[in-house]
């Protein structure tokens, strides 16, 4: 779960006497907690490597491997704010025989340089893309961490120039040992300071042939135009990348006049969770909580078959008062029933472009209350270092050994495996 900063809650000019100190009460416990494990982390990881070498001796029969004391003292930024740490040292007297130089202890916990946790370097983009500014970010991370040590606006410039060189390399890698069978694609819009335009991002996620789910691309668009998704297309192809089996994306997307012209081949399947937005954008409120179950009736289905007669229910039910509101659903019926074709293990996958929505829920909501990121290519490199550190976490579908049969042209009914057939490689 990415560390968000709550840039809503009061300022402490706001906030009561007694709230402060609770607070910060609260904030020291858990920063003393977080030491006392950090450093017993640490000290149970130099008596293992002391242990592990405990026959090594000198020609005096001395060990060469002992312990000797602590460090100085160092603060280290994690997320539960700054804890100062004196990491154990150890006397490594053995000698590298390629080398011939002193092998020296290196802590896979704490490494020598190491003065802030990976998960702070989650915040800081963020922030970013929450809209502070540069010399915005000290404050926001002294009242976040306890100390702003580290993190000058300096420091923060330099990170972002870092991340769109990092973006950039990104968005030109080669693709050709990359295979995504399936293809999650959607657009999200920041506000920017200093546009007049909303930046529009063009997002793919893909699931590999070993089931494990990874961003295909990230790049700025206009208007999610199908001119803008086919340049992404036809850019992610030149560098070598096949057509998915399957495209899943919204329906009012661009994305699909383009898919058709670069990758014809694959299926395509409407997102449910766009989808229920938009019918029930057109019914009134009351009429929601019957709805949504009758929705539900559909795209969770236990087969196609059913989820036929579920949607004749619905046209039944709505029909006549909320023409427009069935009709979204009628247009794209085959659309929306694909991945009834697919394992049902990647069903719940297929449905909705959730790995794309969940990872920026949060940025999607800050940004509309706050200015957004300086300016366009800011913007782009802060949501790329967004996703490649939710990406760390993003699990493979289910059954992952079945993507592998998807590409191969396996046959799949009520979701489950019929036939397996070897087709040519795209």
């Amino acid at each position: 779960m990415l560390t968000v900063v709550n840039l809503e809650e009061p300022t402490p000019a706001t906030v009561s006497e007694p709230a402060m100190a609770g607070s910060s009460l609260i904030d020291e416990i858990v920063r003393d907690g977080a030491r006392r494990m950090l450093a017993a982390a640490l000290e149970a990881e130099v008596a293992a490597y002391i242990a592990a070498h405990a026959g090594e001796l000198d020609e005096h029969g001395r060990r060469l491997v002992v312990r000797n004391g602590h460090a100085r003292p160092r603060r280290v930024l994690t997320s539960a704010g700054a804890v100062e740490v004196e990491a154990p040292r150890i006397n490594d007297k053995r000698i590298d025989e390629v080398s011939g130089e002193r092998r020296r202890f290196a802590s896979a916990i704490l490494p020598a340089w190491c003065r802030k946790s990976p998960q702070i370097t989650e915040v800081l983009p963020l922030l970013y893309l929450h809209g502070l500014s540069s010399s915005d970010f000290v404050p926001a991370l002294r009242q976040f961490l306890g100390t702003s040590s580290g993190l000058s606006a300096p420091t923060i410039t330099r990170l972002t120039v870092q991340w769109q060189d990092e973006a950039r390399a990104f968005a030109a890698r080669d693709l050709s040992a990359a295979d995504y069978v399936y293809l999650w694609a959607d657009g999200v819009h920041l506000n920017v300071r200093l546009a007049e335009t909303k930046l529009c991002l063009l997002v793919m996620v893909g699931v590999r042939v070993d089931g494990r789910k990874e961003l295909v691309a990230l790049a700025e668009g206009y208007r999610e135009s199908t001119e803008s998704w086919a340049d992404l297309l036809r850019d992610c192809k030149r560098r070598g990348m096949r057509a998915p089996v399957l495209a899943v994306g919204d329906g009012a997307l661009g994305f699909w006049n383009a898919l058709r012209e670069v990758f014809p081949d694959t299926r395509e399947q409407r997102c449910w969770f766009h989808k229920i937005a938009n019918v029930l954008g057109a019914m009134p409120k009351s009429a929601h909580p019957g709805a949504k179950k009758a929705l539900a009736e559909i795209w969770n289905a236990e087969d196609r078959e059913h989820a036929r007669r579920a949607v004749a229910a619905f046209k039944l039910a709505y029909g006549p008062k909320f023409g427009k509101a069935v009709a979204k659903i009628l247009d794209d019926f085959d659309e929306l029933l694909a991945f009834y074709d697919f394992p049902a293990e990647h069903w719940v996958h297929l449905r909705t472009t959730n790995p794309i929505e969940s990872t920026f829920a949060t940025v999607r909501h800050r940004t509309k209350v706050t200015k957004g990121p300086g300016s366009k290519a800011a913007g782009l490199a802060m949501a790329f270092k967004l996703i490649e550190a939710a990406q760390q976490r993003w699990r493979a579908v289910n059954a992952p050994h079945l993507v592998a049969l998807v590409r191969a042209g396996a046959r799949f009914q009520q979701g489950k495996l019929v036939e397996r057939t070897e087709r040519a490689a795209a």
